[in-house]
Formats: structure tokens, C-alpha cells, sequence
């Protein structure tokens, strides 16, 4: 049996209320002595009393008190929630006040911890409460909102049960050869059921793609020689004065970051010192640090100067950027015209009259299909760990595959084929270990 556990439910500092939450099987006795006012002991579940807390007689706060009543609340345990005025020192008092009455303080995310370890919510469910939490956009909220509602749980739970349809016909060959009624599994007909495993495993996490794009953003790199506009551009997009704007080169020594909605996705700029040979000290470790985010990002803005010929030192950015999704930006093409480039992906434009800013929007909207993105249905996973499993899980059915071609028996495959059973368990939660919740769910805030 749990214990009883508190914790402040909403944000810290001065508001018109603050909530405090407790849950376990002592929360309405528990809370009840420091009550004044109906006897929550004997109240119906989910209703609301007006009343104060108090403490030898002394009224701490006056107070309304929502008592909800097990099975049919958050954590399926009995759960009270105390709504105090918004000040610091009331909320304090009322929490020490719980404390002091033998309730413990809740580690962070404990509240959905026991929501998980009650059956209510499966691991993709709980992760999904701390996305929505910490959601910034409004694509952000919907797809943590179609994850809370099990959609992403109903897919892997259906390419789950595929796997274990498999699994149960080669054990039952292996176990009783002679029951006439099960399917027997040979190699010839055990590839096109793996490649159809695969299939569904590597359609998940193409589908992904979309969903790290709206949880994580598009981190883009702008790049380019010293004085071609970098922070100027930056500046521009960002429409505030980040970056520190000069005529001298190299102004720009380390990197400078800002971010952007467009089409409901973070767009996570960073400005990087300008590429170049340099004997300085300081100004070469910025240089170096240009081209490490050069290899993060996800897309690279290179700059170059429409009133320069192409340097060599452009040349041979544009050579590290042949692999990457790049976008060349020509800025100052309202200065005389030297540069002669062709390149994929090219716009034309200035941060004096704006001119190309909006194409240069577009061409981000175009390369990364945003607008796709942003009519889609949005069941797609976003969840590194679940991510990550997946992989793991297409890996162990891949290596299957391989030993079927390697004709290896039967049985022996059927290992790694219940290790991606396993794997694909451990995203809803179906088999777990307690480093994973433990991990997980300290990332939570403490009144969840």
C-alpha cells in the first residue's frame, strides 16, 4: 500500500490561488483534521467545501477543499486538493502544516508515477503529461494530446501483437509438433511475416520525423565568411537586436542563438562567428565552434555578400555544406552586383529593406514541409525513448531476417524476435525496470 503524499500543484510566487495536492489512502482523514468546516470525512466524492485551516485554534488560510474519492480520480487513489490564497507564506504554511500531519512530500512527477503503477495511464500516456506540460506551440499540445489519448499506445500495441502472434505459433511447434491446427513456421514463410514486422517498425519511425520536428524544433545554422551580414540577418528574423552588428570583421566571436514561430514550429536560430583562418586566439575557438553547429543543425542558412566575389574561404564552406539542407542567402542585393553563384535552394536579398526575408521564410516552409505539418493528424511519436526503442526493436527483427537468409533453425530465431517483443514492451510500459520510472519521472515537476 502507498503512503499518503502532498506537493504544491501549481507554480511558485503570487497569484490568485495556489492548489495543493494530496493523494493516498490517508489524504481526507489526513486533511480533514486541519479543516474547519464539513466533515470530509462523510462528503461526497468530487465536490467542493468552503472552510479554514487551522492549527491549534489559530485560522491559517481560508480555503476551498476539493475531495475526489478513489477509483475515479488522477491517480486512482483517494486525492484532496487544498485552494489557498495565491501568496507564498499561506501556501508554505498549509504545506508544512500537511508535513508536520505525517504526509510526505512528493518526489517529482510521484503523482503520475502512481497513476502509471495504478493502470491508469500506460508510460506513453505519462510522458505525454510532461509534454503538454512543457508545450510551447500549439502543435505541441495537440501532439501530446493524441499521445495522452493512446493513439501512439494502439500502434505499437498493434505491431506488439503481430510479434507475439509469431512468437506463440513458433513455440507452439517447438512444444506440441503435434498439434495439427497451429501454423508451421519454416524460414520460407517466416521472412514475409519479419518483412512485414520491419515494415510497420520503419513506417513508425519515418512518421517520427514529423513529431521530433514539432517537439524539438528546426535548429538552423547561419553561416559565412566575417562581414557578410550573418548578425544582421539574425537580427532581422528574430526582429530585436540579439546579435552585436559591426563594419569590422570577426565582431561576432562565439555563437549567438534566438528562436522564432513560423507555421507553429520553433525555428532555433544560431548565429556563428565568421568562417575564416585566424591566428587569434580567441576568435579561432569561435571559428571552430561555427563549424561543430554546422554538423548539429538541421539546416544551415550560408551568407554570402552579393557586393564580393566568391572567396575562397566561401568556396570551401560551401564544399562542408554539400551533404547538409542548406539554403544560400545573397544578402546586400541592393549593393553593386559581383558575386557569380549557382547553387540549389538560392535567395536573393537584404536586411536594410527586407527584401528576400519573406522568400527566405518560404523556402524553410518548402524544404521542411511545414505546411504539411501543420494540417496533419498529428498521431505521430515525438518521444526520444520511445524513439530509441523502436530502433532497437527494428535492429533485433533485422538481425532475424539476417539469420533467416543464414538458415539458422527456427528456434533460435525466435530470440531475437521476442527481445523486439520486449523492447516494444517497455515503450507502454508493459515490462519495465525501475531505473527506467525512476528516470522518467524525475524529470516531472513535483505536483504532478
Amino acid at each position: 500500500m502507498f503512503d499518503t503524499i502532498c506537493a504544491i500543484a501549481t507554480a511558485r510566487g503570487i497569484g490568485a490561488i495556489s492548489i495543493i495536492r494530496v493523494s493516498g489512502p490517508e489524504a481526507i482523514p489526513k486533511v480533514a483534521s486541519l479543516f474547519r468546516g464539513k466533515n470530509l470525512t462523510k462528503v461526497k466524492s468530487h465536490t467542493i467545501h468552503y472552510g479554514h485551516i487551522v492549527k491549534d485554534g489559530e485560522i491559517i488560510d481560508e480555503v476551498l477543499v476539493s475531495v475526489m474519492k478513489a477509483p475515479k480520480t488522477y491517480t486512482t487513489e483517494d486525492i484532496v486538493e487544498i485552494n489557498t490564497h495565491g501568496g507564498i507564506a499561506p501556501t508554505k504554511k498549509v504545506l508544512e502544516l500537511l508535513l508536520e500531519n505525517g504526509i510526505r512530500l512528493a518526489e517529482p512527477g510521484e503523482f503520475t508515477k502512481r497513476a502509471f503503477l495504478n493502470g491508469r495511464l500506460d508510460l506513453t500516456a505519462a510522458e505525454a503529461v510532461s509534454s503538454l506540460i512543457n508545450s510551447e506551440t500549439d502543435l505541441e499540445r495537440k501532439l501530446a494530446l493524441n499521445t495522452l489519448d493512446g493513439k501512439i499506445s494502439k500502434k505499437i500495441k498493434q505491431v506488439r501483437d503481430l510479434i507475439m502472434e509469431l512468437i506463440a505459433n513458433i513455440e507452439v511447434n517447438i512444444d506440441y509438433p503435434e498439434y495439427e491446427d497451429a501454423l508451421v513456421i519454416t524460414l520460407e514463410n517466416l521472412r514475409p511475416k519479419l518483412q512485414a514486422i520491419k515494415t510497420e517498425l520503419e513506417s513508425l519511425l519515418d512518421e517520427a520525423k514529423v513529431g521530433e520536428i514539432i517537439s524539438n524544433g528546426i535548429k538552423v545554422a547561419i553561416v559565412g565568411s566575417p562581414n557578410v551580414g550573418k548578425s544582421s540577418l539574425l537580427n532581422t528574423l528574430l526582429k530585436e537586436n540579439k546579435a552585436i552588428v559591426t563594419d569590422i570583421a570577426g565582431t561576432t566571436r562565439d555563437t549567438v542563438e534566438g528562436e522564432i514561430e513560423l507555421k507553429g514550429i520553433r525555428l532555433k536560430f544560431i548565429d556563428t562567428a565568421g568562417i575564416r583562418k585566424t591566428n587569434d586566439v580567441v576568435e579561432k575557438i569561435g571559428v571552430d565552434k561555427s563549424l561543430a553547429t554546422i554538423e548539429e543543425a538541421s539546416l544551415v542558412i550560408h551568407v554570402l555578400s552579393n557586393n564580393e566575389e566568391l572567396s575562397k574561404e566561401a568556396e570551401e564552406i560551401m564544399h562542408k555544406l554539400k551533404n547538409k539542407t542548406c539554403i544560400t542567402f545573397v544578402n546586400k542585393n541592393d549593393l553593386p552586383a559581383k558575386l557569380q553563384i549557382q547553387a540549389p535552394n538560392l535567395v536573393y536579398g537584404n536586411t536594410l529593406s527586407l527584401d528576400g526575408i519573406e522568400a527566405l521564410k518560404n523556402k524553410i516552409i518548402e524544404l521542411f514541409d511545414l505546411e504539411n505539418i501543420n494540417t496533419s493528424n498529428l498521431e505521430v511519436i515525438s518521444s526520444v525513448r520511445i524513439i530509441n526503442l523502436i530502433k532497437e526493436a527494428l535492429k533485433s527483427i533485422n538481425e532475424a531476417l539476417n539469420n533467416v537468409t543464414k538458415k539458422i533453425p527456427v528456434d533460435m530465431l525466435a530470440i531475437d524476435i521476442k527481445q523486439a517483443w520486449i523492447l516494444l514492451g517497455e515503450i507502454t510500459g508493459e515490462t519495465y525496470q525501475d531505473e527506467l520510472l525512476d528516470t522518467l519521472f524525475s524529470k516531472f515537476c513535483l505536483g504532478k
